[in-house]
């Protein structure tokens, strides 16, 4: 049975803020406050209405604190810098619960993040689909099963106002291929190819990346040998799916010990 939580959305006001605030009502849970950056014109907007329906009477606040007053869970899928400085405030706040789809965080981040977990209950991941994160968990049984002879390559398209790349999911991906190889992706990843001897080196995993129009995330993993090759796929047709999951994966967390989880742990796989 799932338990209302009342969910802080951050970027309340950007287009996976407003599907989340919308997955979180249809999914029962209570919208418990949003904001946005200072300065932003949707500061003071209500929450319902940005999601495209009845006022909730709650808006949109820049202060961190303010906003996640009396909030359960933290949902962030805004910029690695506005992640970490909200990470680091919760615990104080009195909120012990985060979901967090930010993508493109530096190695420092990443540590920060980590101490933040010591504080706090975090679901971390690179992609909230069902889709994709079975996706992952078929790419690294492949890896394992077709062995360091196949050659591995990983394409991704987003729209073209997506930021980081190769994206988070992309990178999830990698991961997973690595893991089955029993590597490292930072000692398998080779991209981009470009310039007069820009041929791949045998067991490197490769990738490759599309910024255009407004694709949601398309994701292929293909293995290749000299024979034949095998690929797998994911296509996002709304970015509902992503907004479910991370009100899912919200509803999960709330009541987990301090720790560092991924969609996996929520999903079971």
């Amino acid at each position: 049975m799932t338990v209302s939580s009342k969910i802080c959305v951050a970027g309340a006001a950007g287009r996976m803020g407003r599907q989340i605030i919308a997955a979180a009502m249809d999914l029962g849970h209570q919208v418990s406050g949003g904001t946005e950056a200072s300065g932003s014109s949707d500061i003071g907007a209500d929450l319902g209405r940005l999601a495209g329906r009845e006022p909730i009477g709650i808006v949109t606040m820049s202060d961190v604190g303010a906003a996640a007053a009396n909030s359960d869970v933290w949902i962030d899928f805004t910029r690695p810098a506005a992640t970490v400085a909200a990470l680091a405030r919760l615990p104080d706040l009195g909120v012990k619960h985060a979901v967090i789809g930010t993508t493109g965080f530096s190695e420092q981040q990443q540590s920060e993040i980590l101490q933040a977990a010591e504080r706090l209950a975090i679901v971390k991941a690179g992609n909230f689909s069902l889709g994709v994160n079975l996706l992952e968990s078929l790419v690294r049984i492949a890896a394992e099963k077709l062995g360091s002879g196949w050659d591995i390559e990983i394409s991704e398209s987003h729209h073209a106002l997506k930021q980081d790349a190769p994206s988070g999911t992309a990178l999830m991906l990698g991961e997973a291929a690595a893991k089955g190889r029993g590597r490292d992706l930072a000692a398998l990843k080779s991209a981009p190819y470009d310039g007069p001897e820009a041929g791949r080196t045998l067991g490197d995993i490769g990738f490759s990346v599309r910024r255009l129009g407004g694709v949601i995330g398309d994701h292929s993993v293909a293995f290749g040998s000299p024979l034949e090759i095998v690929s797998l796929s994911h296509q996002a047709l709304d970015r509902k799916v992503f907004a479910h999951g991370a009100v899912s994966a919200a509803s999960w967390v709330c009541g987990k010990a301090p720790g560092l989880y991924n969609m996996d742990d929520v999903l079971g796989l």
